[in-house]
This record gives structure tokens, C-alpha cells and sequence, in this order.
């Protein structure tokens, strides 16, 4: 497959291939896990079309679930694509996750809350670090609900920070993170090299 001017091959009778099913699926399927905006050049290296084709296709996408009155919008937000909940649609949600979700936070979710609240601001990328396993989906749910917020974008790296909310705090009676418990007696002897392999 020729790729080197951003087109494609047209077929024998002259006429471009047909890709927009193809190319809006593949774009659904990975905007549905991210968890950032994802730039459109991005998304145009990885799927291999040229960045004016895809494009082209994330704004068909959004009108079409604009159009549909979806419960969700695909919007272009901070350089990048991404689906976020209708704001009509958000106390529902909230109201879901607050009150409708009663079970009891995993062991996973305590462990990568404790990370955000001893580390904050932190990115999902150092949570990973600390606890040695992808820590993604922990961190969707603890956004979810409420326990995580978004705390600004590390200047360096431009990745998402987070810290914990008030609704942390509320939770466990705290009236600021400073009257969360000293860590340093549940840490292991070689903190110092653990502390310099998560930076």
C-alpha cells in the first residue's frame, strides 16, 4: 500500500475506494477506550489515512450523534477527539454512579486511590508505575464516582494529572488531605529506590 503522498490507489475504474464505514468504525473502536483527546494526526498514523480523511470522518461521526440525540457527544476538545456524556444527560449519570453503584471499592480501586492521595497531583502513567500494573480502568471508575478529579496537565509531559475531590475528603471525614495518615510505616525499607523508579 503506497502511503508516501497520503492518498490511496484508485480502483480500475478510476473511482476512490470505498473506506468511510470501515474508517468510522475503527475510529469509534478506539475513541470508545481512550481516556484523553486524541489528536486527528494521531489517529491518522495509526490507521494509516490521511489526516484530512480522518478529519472528515470524526466530524460526520459527531454531527451523526448529534443528529441521533445520543446520550453522548464526540467533541473536539484541547487539540485532540474525544466522547464525552450529553450535559443533559449528566445528572443521570451522576446520580447512577452516586447513588445507583453501592458496591464496595475493589482492592485495585483502594490501592490506586491511596496512590492518588499520597502522590497528587499524579498521572495515570505514575499510578501504573507505583502499582506495576495498567491502572486505567481503576482510574475511570474512581472518576466516576466523584473519588478523583482532573487536577490540570503535567508541563513536561502534557499528561493528565489528577488529585482526589472533596468528596474524598467528605467520605473519610477529612477536612484536607494534610490529615490523611503519615505513609512512611507501611512503606517498604528501599522506599528511597521505589520512590526513584516511579519519577
Amino acid at each position: 500500500m503506497g502511503f508516501d503522498d497520503g492518498t490511496q490507489e484508485p480502483s480500475d475504474d478510476g473511482a476512490r475506494p470505498e473506506r468511510g464505514p470501515e474508517l468510522r468504525a475503527a475510529l469509534e473502536a478506539i475513541l470508545i477506550v481512550v481516556d484523553e483527546p486524541v489528536a486527528a494526526i494521531t489517529l491518522a498514523q495509526v490507521l494509516e489515512h490521511p489526516t484530512h480523511e480522518i478529519e472528515t470522518a470524526l466530524r460526520a461521526l459527531a454531527a451523526e450523534y448529534s443528529d441521533a440525540g445520543r446520550g453522548f457527544d464526540l467533541r473536539e476538545v484541547a487539540g485532540g477527539w474525544r466522547f464525552y456524556t450529553r450535559a443533559d444527560c449528566a445528572p443521570l449519570v451522576e446520580r447512577f454512579v452516586r447513588d445507583g453503584q453501592q458496591a464496595r471499592l475493589t482492592q485495585a480501586a483502594l490501592e490506586t486511590l491511596a496512590v492518588v492521595a499520597y502522590r497528587q497531583p499524579v498521572s495515570r502513567a505514575r499510578v501504573a508505575a507505583v502499582r506495576g500494573v495498567n491502572s486505567d480502568g481503576v482510574m475511570r471508575t474512581l472518576v466516576a464516582r466523584g473519588l478523583v478529579e482532573e487536577a490540570g496537565s503535567d508541563p513536561e509531559s502534557q499528561a493528565v494529572l489528577y488529585r482526589t475531590s472533596s468528596y474524598f475528603l467528605e467520605r473519610l471525614g477529612l477536612k484536607s488531605i494534610d490529615e490523611l495518615p503519615e505513609l512512611a510505616p507501611f512503606l517498604p525499607d528501599d522506599v528511597e529506590n521505589l520512590e526513584e523508579t516511579t519519577k
